[in-house]
């Protein structure tokens, strides 16, 4: 088939990469424009483009795909359909109806929950102890369209979303592959999406990595997880921002205030909500290195009774 890709991010490489294995024509990849990243805002290109590249395929950014500029080029590419995965923009009906087999997108949750920006980290965030990759067809709502084929995974209980997205992005990439080869052979029958059923996955913010400590420490433990690398899972102590960058959950119970720390030596213990208790791992105060808990423990020398989030 001949097949447009858009994306961006490195979890839509191997869906490139895939598409090309298989032996599908790729005209065209389209991407974001570079963007400037780091310290020094150098214009930094998108994974998809670098690996594009690396293939020898031709690469557009355009600002803005709707306009009529790049709708027509798509026209003119008289192609069978097109494979997106986390492009970062808004696909109009215009290019919706050039393609007789479709716009397939590869979302990373089992639709129709976690619908949005960021299904893989909500995912985790709330707990879920299963998820999956999903191939739809993309319509004008937001991961609304009809479904055609799905693939679910156990998430692990100490998983992250960096691990968990390289995952999906490996298996989101053959089942891309599968879905074009069904939809060729006439042997896939498209699902519409029951509403009732949708949540939604929004764009993360700073915020969100705000942890609460009169929260469970499991649902702390799932925040931490599932919102690697940003905004992480944040806290105060003395003032300063501590970013937690592992934690565990503790088979204990106290009668401690929420955030208050346990004394022990070797060991970061916090009170949390419902008497339960986390261990912090590894922690970064603000301009310093991660280190272990251990670490922070032999300069920090607590005081009775100190309270993380004040």
């Amino acid at each position: 088939m001949k097949i447009a890709f858009l994306g961006t991010p490195e979890f839509a490489v191997p869906s490139l990469e895939k598409l090309v294995e298989a032996g599908h024509e790729v005209p065209a990849v389209f991407t974001q424009p570079d963007r400037p990243k780091g310290r020094g805002q150098e214009l930094a290109q998108s994974p998809v483009k670098q690996t594009a590249l690396r293939l020898g395929l031709p690469v557009h950014q355009p600002e803005r795909i709707r306009r009529p500029e790049w709708v027509e080029m798509l026209r003119e590419m008289k192609l069978d359909a097109m494979g997106v995965v986390g492009y970062g923009q808004i696909i109009p009906q215009s290019i919706i109806d050039l393609v007789p087999y479709g716009i397939i997108n590869v979302h990373g949750s089992l639709l129709p929950k976690y619908r949005g920006a960021a299904p893989i980290q909500w995912a985790i965030a709330n707990g879920e102890s299963r998820t999956g990759v999903t191939t739809m067809r993309i319509d004008a709502g937001l991961d609304t369209g009809d479904m055609l084929l799905e693939w679910s995974t156990e998430i692990g209980s100490e998983e992250t979303a960096p691990e968990l997205a390289a995952r999906l992005a490996r298996a989101g990439a053959d089942l891309l592959v599968e879905t074009f080869r069904g939809l060729e052979a006439g042997t896939i029958a498209a699902r519409p999406q029951n509403d009732s059923e949708a949540t939604l996955a929004p764009i993360l913010k700073k915020e969100d990595g705000t942890i609460d400590w009169s929260w469970p420490a499991s649902r702390i433990h799932d925040r931490q997880r599932g919102f690697q690398p940003w905004p992480g899972a944040c806290t105060n102590f003395r003032g300063q921002p501590l970013q937690v960058w592992k934690c565990r959950v503790l088979n204990e119970q106290t009668h401690l205030e929420p955030g208050t720390i346990l004394a022990r030596k070797r060991e970061l213990t916090v009170a949390a909500g419902g008497g339960s208790v986390l261990s912090i791992l590894e922690l970064q105060l603000p301009g310093k290195k991660r280190i272990p808990a251990e670490a922070f423990l032999s300069g920090a020398r607590l005081l009775e009774n100190e309270r993380l989030g004040e």
